[in-house]
């Protein structure tokens, strides 16, 4: 009965570029922003770029089509989706259970994340970082993250937009959101781009990007790269399975349109490097990462640059862009499975299960301040569930994809279901080796020493 009932309200998308926009906004996050372009610098500049295309294709473009394909092909949800493909209590469904959980998780503290963005976003716009230093900037972030009703009154604004958009539904809803906002980031991205070349000495900090250095590629430099296509492209959050149910099964080229949303990711990951290294170099500030850039940094930067409040304006909102589109899908894959396993209406699903990431929130926004001192593993509740969600959870669900793929799919039927409607770009016959022995050795791999850090 519950499953008459889903079919009957399953929607679709309205276009193909409604699935691309969609599939590549969720992919393009904040670690796109200013965690590739840093790790890039850091390990090799041009060397770790190239490496990282080349494993991007061998890995995170199969991985996806994977993920979205299981999707098209059960017309479902992750864990209703591995049901019908397998049976009721399958091991196989735990891919779609631990999709869930993980993505439950990292929204919890990615809500708190795209606060801290939005009160940067009220700050810069109102001018009140005007004049701030660096260390002066630290003083500012850290009287936001520890203050428990500043940060949820900001959550909050993130919070209703992602309801609005998702309790809308698939037409409606998340493709006209991403059709509005992808064109807009990608717009944004360049010229943000142009105007920190423009600036005097900026090409230090391209060469310090860009420049190819072997001599810093390690095995090290490898799983960083592994680890970046892994979670940029975003396999196991049961995000790409959700967006591919959406697909009509027989008339989507899915090979073409995930090399356009891997294309899409990789591209503005890249771009962002030149927009934060030239603008840094130009004004002798160091290259960070994590909030000691983005909070810190970059507001003592903006002060130093030539229209710097429009600047910072257009930058934060930016970052807010990307992880709006990140938290639509996250809450979609989500809310999409409740809907189905409870048979409620998708409205309902989107606001009962915002609501409840809202709440499971507060602990995280409170382990910045009152409770900063409580220590769970040597962590504090925000990095002890990022650490779980991101490096074991979410590794393990893909080690799981692909034995799926491997064991229970079987790559002859991986390569003619992902083929459907494909025209003169396909799956390749001679990717069987990388998509049975390559793929899972790489993610156990990354799971090994993401649990010996």
């Amino acid at each position: 009965m519950m499953k008459e009932r889903t079919n009957k309200v399953k929607e679709g998308w309205g276009s193909r570029a409604g699935f691309i926009m969609a599939a590549a906004g969720f992919s393009i996050g904040l670690g796109n922003i200013w965690r590739f372009s840093y790790v890039a610098g850091n390990n090799g500049g041009g060397a770790f770029l190239l490496i990282y295309v080349v494993l991007v294709v061998l890995i995170g473009l199969p991985l996806f089509l994977a993920e979205a394909g299981l999707g098209r092909k059960s017309q479902a949800s992750a864990i209703t989706g591995l049901r019908k493909l397998t049976r009721k209590g399958s091991p196989w469904v735990s891919i779609g259970w631990l999709g869930n959980i993980t993505s439950i998780l990292i929204t919890s503290y990615y809500l708190m994340i795209m606060g801290w963005i939005m009160a940067y976003l009220f700050k810069i716009g109102s001018g009140s970082l005007n004049g701030v230093t660096s260390d002066q900037a630290a003083v500012v972030y850290d009287s936001l993250v520890s203050n428990p009703l500043a940060v949820i009154g900001f959550t909050l604004i993130p919070t209703l937009i992602i309801g609005l958009v998702v309790s809308r539904g698939v037409k409606n809803g998340i493709e006209k959101f991403v059709k509005t906002l992808m064109p807009i980031l990608l717009i944004m991205m360049v010229v943000l781009a142009v105007f920190s070349l423009a600036q005097p000495g900026s090409m230090e900090g391209v060469l310090w990007y860009l420049k190819p250095d072997f001599s810093k590629v390690t095995a090290g430099t490898l799983l960083e790269a592994l680890g970046q296509v892994f979670f940029s492209v975003g396999i196991g959050f049961a995000a790409a399975f959700t967006y591919g149910s959406y697909l009509k099964p027989d008339k989507s080229d899915l090979v073409k349109d995930g090399a356009w949303v891997i294309g899409l990711d990789t591209f503005i990951a890249f771009i962002s490097g030149l927009v934060i290294f030239p603008a840094l170099f130009a004004f002798n500030m160091a290259p960070d990462s994590g909030p000691g850039l983005l909070f810190m940094s970059f507001p003592a930067l903006f002060n130093q640059m030539p229209m710097g409040q429009l600047f910072g304006f257009v930058f934060f909102a930016l970052i807010m862009i990307a992880a709006l589109t990140t938290g639509v899908g996250l809450i979609e894959a989500i809310a999409h499975n409740t809907s189905e396993l409870l048979g409620i209406k998708r409205k309902v699903s989107s606001w009962v299960i915002l609501g409840f990431i809202f709440l499971l929130s507060i602990p995280s926004i409170l382990s910045q301040g009152p409770w900063s001192s409580v220590q769970l593993f040597g962590m504090d509740i925000f990095g002890l569930i990022d650490y779980v969600s991101g490096n074991i959870l979410l590794t393990l669900g893909g080690l799981l994809l692909s034995l799926y793929v491997v064991f229970k799919w079987r790559f002859k039927n991986f390569l003619h279901d992902i083929n459907i409607g494909t025209d003169n770009l396909r799956f390749p016959h001679f990717g069987k080796p990388v998509v049975n022995i390559v793929i899972p050795a790489v993610i156990f791999l990354i799971l090994i020493s993401s649990a010996m850090i």
